[in-house]
């Protein structure tokens, strides 16, 4: 099987902020993954743990949305600020009916920002707040000048605004953010969005209109015919998981081989999705100024045994990194309209990076994922033309006069032999990584860290431009070529 790449021919933008993540008040999100707060004996800086901190900046990931989530359109920003210990506590009903103190608030989400050196993508309640509280959030965080609310931040240690680059206006709001109909979100979208300001001509806020949830294109259409002028972005949800039954999802790590296709089958779905949304909001916005985001996405299985079912607690294994590079590998093809997405969650949530246990951290599959895949953020996608063996998949970029190419063989025991036409511009393989394992369910514990992790791979050529390579099964493969 052979493949031509056109090197020659400039593709759009593959957007850095495909790389996003999501982190939501849930389980252990943020309380005790990113959060343990100043006098915990985990090294923390201004309580954020360092060892997550030091391994999300690693992946240098872009922005981070925050509250939530169904979490978002129950929060009222106000709780959250001011002294921890006058803080109102309440009970997070979506997530475990667990206490929340509402420690870790809009400062200390700012506070995590600037350590990761990540963009702000914040989450405003619509399902059950006001048209005023969001407004005098937007002016708490961004207001320059004197003001009730610029005053009020200043009075808790912050003089200066901060930049908030993506703003949501609701999150499902077709579901549990206020189970809407299409023509009434859109509406209420309209109202919220008048009074959400631009505190700074210079640095004017992206709204984000909530989009469909999965395949429910009327809704698209619906909120694009009425609203599409008003909005930035439309978000889409979809999560990926082996069966049918979302009472019945599959565990984590004790599946057979069929769920690993069916999985991987769902996982694919994606790129129906994206199509048809995108199609639709073409009709609308025929010149693609707004943006798909897709803000929350991954795998969903039935929770750990023996933890709270409300936590979302599982494991990562090989099936979780082939669908992470799968998805990439779509987001990076609709890189035209496809300009976001945000991985559903960052820390110890569905599919995360990270996971922790008081503390320990390990890193998972997902995360060397993210790791290998860098080299394709804000890069120019490359296509080619030729068949692919069945099971595998590969998405192309160039930056700086570099060729990042990533590969994937999804099939369990059958290598894949590929050669790449990459033409006469590229002398050498500057970089090589792959990610794989014995067995389909493999998996990085507390007990055994690294018992998966990205390595060296030095079995591919690249002499008078054609690379040749054989993808091991169930194997994820980046390399680089200058």
């Amino acid at each position: 099987m052979s493949i031509t790449l056109l090197t020659e021919k400039s593709g759009p933008t593959i957007s850095k902020y495909l790389y996003g993540q999501f982190s939501e008040h849930l389980g252990t999100g943020i309380y005790g993954g990113i959060y343990v707060g100043e006098n915990s004996d985990i090294p923390n800086v201004h309580g954020m743990r360092s060892d997550v901190v030091n391994a999300l900046k690693a992946i240098h990931i872009p922005v981070l949305r925050w509250p939530g989530g169904l979490f978002a359109d129950t929060y009222h920003w106000q709780d959250g600020i001011g002294p921890k210990a006058d803080r109102k506590k309440i009970v997070n009903m979506n997530w475990g009916k667990v206490t929340e103190d509402n420690a870790f608030g809009t400062h200390e989400y700012f506070e995590l920002l600037h350590q990761l050196g990540a963009d702000a993508y914040i989450n405003g309640n619509v399902g059950s707040g006001t048209v005023q509280e969001m407004a005098e959030w937007i002016e708490y965080m961004t207001m320059p000048g004197e003001s009730p609310m610029s005053k009020l931040r200043q009075q808790n240690g912050q003089t200066a605004p901060w930049r908030v680059k993506f703003f949501g206006i609701g999150n499902e709001s077709w579901g549990g953010g206020g189970n809407m109909r299409p023509e009434y979100y859109a509406d209420v979208y309209r109202q919220y969005r008048t009074f959400v300001h631009h505190y700074d001509a210079d640095k004017p806020l992206y709204k984000v209109a909530c989009g469909p949830n999965a395949g429910d294109y009327h809704w698209t259409d619906t909120v694009m015919k009425i609203a599409g002028k008003y909005l930035d972005a439309l978000s889409l949800h979809y999560y990926t998981i082996p069966t049918d039954d979302w009472s019945h999802k599959g565990s984590a790590t004790d599946f057979p081989e069929d769920q690993w296709y069916a999985t991987i089958k769902h996982a694919q779905h994606m790129e129906e999705l994206v199509t048809r949304h995108a199609t639709i909001m073409d009709q609308y916005d025929p010149e693609k100024r707004a943006s798909l985001i897709v803000d929350e996405w991954g795998t969903w299985y039935d929770v750990t045994p023996g933890t709270n079912p409300g936590f979302l607690q599982q494991q990562n294994t090989l099936r979780d990194a082939m669908v992470a590079a799968i998805t990439l590998n779509i987001f990076h093809k609709h890189a035209d309209r496809v300009r976001m997405a945000n991985i559903a969650q960052t820390v110890n949530v569905l599919q995360a990076m990270l996971l922790t246990d008081g503390p320990n951290m390990v890193k998972t599959p997902t995360y060397y994922v993210f790791d290998m895949y860098q080299q394709h953020m804000d890069a120019q996608q490359v296509t080619g033309i030729g068949d692919l063996p069945a099971h595998t998949d590969y998405t192309a970029s160039q930056k700086d006069g570099a060729l990042t190419l990533s590969l994937t063989n999804y099939d369990l025991t059958a290598a894949a032999p590929l050669t790449f036409n990459v033409g006469p511009g590229f002398k050498q393989i500057t970089a090589a990584t792959i990610l794989t394992a014995p067995t389909m369910d493999a998996h990085n514990s507390f007990e055994d860290p690294e018992a998966i992790q990205e390595a060296k791979f030095t079995k591919a050529t690249l002499k008078d431009g054609t690379l040749q390579l054989t993808l091991p099964a169930k194997s994820i493969i980046t390399l680089s070529l200058a």
